[in-house]
């Protein structure tokens, strides 16, 4: 029975790293080659086809009610030009109010009073301090646009002359839009409709957007409150499967919506009816998502449509009508979020806001309860010692000390089993030729020296949610971005960018770019610590006697190395550290219990030094 445990745990494993592989390595390179292959398919139709007719409703043109009498939210009408030119040179040639705080750096631009233009100045491109800052929005016309809008549309009746994106809004006096210093901005459409925008901005990522419109006209008129968010082009995405960019929300009781890119190609639109909903657009880092009031009921949309030779996605709302009569008013509120997805801030937006699930706005994965909460003890831990790389190491000790007493009840039968091994062997012999017979006899053992034969493979099932949690961890948190450990590890979220195959940098030359097996060719010094703790993990034990059993574990550890080998260093740098711990645990484990410790024996055998036998 051992023999069948031993090979199935062998199968287990092995199955758990093809399968990882597959997941997050294989299928994201598919998942990319694919998306390449798009994006060439899309720049060949840009040089051999037109512009396409046919746009959506255009923004400050009177809106042509559909036969329902339902309003249609403003999008792009605009197509995108042929020579784009740069975000600054739109920027440059657009009046505009300046927007800084501590972490954001832009503008707003007064033609469409649009927010369409951020950098997140405490987050670089790269691990360079002096890169550039990180662009999150931007104006339509430049390379990659990507902004909100907010406004009001008209339903069925008379044409309403609204402000749209060609409008220029007048700013109430002058400077920039900071903490604590909001914006006015006005229009009159010269046909009794006065417009006040207030814009106001947090010291994080927050805008807070107050509309209020004057009706000095002699009938009243019904308007409808619309915000709107909106991305030119399909974006370039990581391609995990297990990371979601693309167009998200939670909608009230319809719960969490998460479409990519792809999907909504194919279903064109997707309407909901919602209260007590957010959604945008966001990325794997960022994103920007519209909040509007809690208790508001809400047409909410989610679309894709083509503009020119591009593809855009928007996500956008519909308020309740508001009939205004003449000298009265009508107002709306709405926030926009267009920021870093930290866990803090989003946390406190969700809290302070009583949103609905606003922290689901980062993707923490079918492992949430663990992966959330080892987040929050291991950025506490970081805390105090102001290392990423050391508050992984930290959490790698406490999770040996919560399954201390799992792990030790394991390795103790382990122990218990390695004793009785002559036993096993001289029933193995007994009932050679009766299987029934034997099994019965071994399970009699079993019970008689209170051992658990599937013991063993306890420590190693513990590991694998933690393992995915982590995975999630430094993946998906921001705050793991661009985090230094020591040496020449700068970035525990990307693999060791060391290489065995050009002799750590000593040789001029980068494998991986080698075609078919250059992705095979990257295995950084961490992995090969990692493969090492493993291999001397795995000879604490005896060498099974099933040939295909020793040639399944011997090969292990060298095939966990190349797998390992493009995850995270982070990752890489706990497997390494916990195999070390579990080295040291169950070697002491063993010796408690007078168990032998096959370590030595196992390698002097690995170079032909044969194990001495007693006489």
């Amino acid at each position: 029975m051992t023999d069948q445990k031993n090979t199935i745990l062998a199968i287990v494993l092995s199955a758990l790293v093809l399968i990882a592989w597959q997941y997050f390595v294989g299928m994201p390179q598919m998942e990319k080659q694919r998306q390449e292959a798009q994006l060439k398919a899309q720049q060949t139709q840009q040089t051999a086809k037109p512009a396409a007719p046919g746009q959506p409703v255009t923004p400050g043109q009177p809106a042509t009610p559909q036969a329902s009498g339902v309003p249609q939210v403003p999008g792009q009408a605009t197509p995108v030009p042929t020579q784009q030119v740069t975000r600054e040179s739109i920027v440059a040639a657009s009046p505009r109010v300046t927007v800084d705080t501590p972490k954001l750096r832009g503008s707003i631009s007064l033609r469409g009073g649009r927010i369409d233009d951020l950098a997140l100045t405490q987050y670089r491109e790269t691990v360079d301090p002096k890169s550039p800052a990180i662009v999150l929005l931007a104006p339509s016309g430049s390379p990659h646009p990507f902004y909100a809008q907010f406004g009001w549309t008209a339903g069925a009746g008379p044409a309403v002359k609204l402000p749209d994106d060609t409008t220029v809004w007048t700013q109430q006096g002058s400077g920039t839009i900071g903490v604590g210093r909001p914006v006015t901005l006005t229009y009159d459409n010269g046909e009794g409709l006065q417009f006040r925008r207030t814009i106001s901005v947090d010291d994080k990522y927050l805008f807070t957007i107050d509309d209020q419109v004057n009706n000095k006209g002699a009938a009243p008129v019904t308007l409808y409150p619309y915000a709107l968010i909106s991305r030119h082009g399909t974006p370039k995405v990581e391609g995990y499967y297990i990371l979601h960019e693309g167009l998200i929300g939670v909608l009230g009781e319809q719960g969490l919506q998460e479409i990519t890119y792809s999907s909504i190609d194919d279903k064109k639109t997707m309407n909901f009816k919602a209260t007590n909903a957010w959604f945008g657009i966001t990325d794997k880092y960022w994103a920007a998502t519209l909040i509007p009031d809690i208790k508001a009921n809400l047409q909410v949309r989610f679309s894709s449509s083509p503009v020119g030779t591009q593809k855009t996605y928007q996500t956008d709302y519909l308020g309740d009508g508001q009939t205004i009569a003449p000298g009265a008013s009508g107002t709306h509120n709405t926030r926009l979020f267009a920021g870093a997805k930290e866990i803090s801030v989003i946390d406190g937006y969700e809290k302070q806001l009583t949103l609905n699930r606003y922290e689901l706005l980062i993707d923490w994965g079918w492992f949430y309860f663990i992966t959330k909460p080892m987040f929050i003890v291991m950025d506490w831990m970081f805390h105090l010692v102001g290392n990423f790389g050391l508050a992984i190491l930290m959490v790698t000790v406490l999770i040996k000390i919560v399954f201390f007493p799992l792990a030790n009840k394991s390795y103790a039968s382990m122990a218990k089993m390695k004793a009785v091994q002559p036993q096993m062997v001289m029933i193995r012999e007994r009932y050679a030729d009766d299987k029934t017979k034997q099994q019965q006899a071994l399970m009699e053992l079993y019970k008689t020296e209170k051992i658990n034969p599937l013991a063993g493979c306890l420590p190693i099932l513990i590991q694998v949610p933690v393992f995915f949690a982590l995975y999630k961890v430094l993946f998906v948190t921001i705050e793991m971005r661009h985090a230094p450990f020591y040496g020449w590890i700068k970035d525990l979220s990307a693999p060791d960018p060391t290489n065995l195959f050009n002799l750590f940098g000593l040789i001029p030359f980068d494998p991986t770019v080698i075609p078919v097996l250059g992705q095979f060719l990257h295995l950084g010094f961490w992995p090969i610590v990692m493969g090492i703790t493993m291999w001397f993990q795995m000879k604490l034990n005896p060498s099974p006697p099933d040939p295909t059993q020793k040639m399944i574990f011997d090969w292990m550890p060298l095939i966990f190395t190349f797998m390992l080998a493009s995850f995270s260093a982070g990752l890489v740098i706990y497997w390494a550290w916990n195999n070390s711990l579990s080295v040291l645990q169950q070697s002491l484990i063993m010796r408690k219990h007078g168990a032998k410790i096959e370590l030595w024996d196992n390698v002097k055998e690995l170079f032909g030094i044969k194990k001495k036998t007693a006489d």
